[in-house]
């Protein structure tokens, strides 16, 4: 039987990746839900919250004179 990893949950955005990292599965906080995130070799050095963006972009609001005097 082959022993899959399991995706570890985390809260903490501010941890540095480290290479002992590579390979694994990590499950970053956005605010709201944790968003799953596989760590490449390539994010070493980075900090886990670039990977999990907080908010949302809707676009800018429609230009409303009515609201405005």
């Amino acid at each position: 039987m082959r022993a899959e990893k399991e995706i570890i949950v985390t809260w903490f955005r501010a941890s540095t990746i480290i290479p002992t990292m590579i390979g694994h599965a990590i499950a970053i906080h956005n605010g709201k839900k944790h968003l799953p995130i596989y760590i490449a070799d390539c994010m070493v050095g980075h900090k886990l919250g670039e990977f999990a963006p907080p908010l949302k972009f809707l676009g800018h609001t429609k230009n409303d004179n009515r609201s405005c005097r």
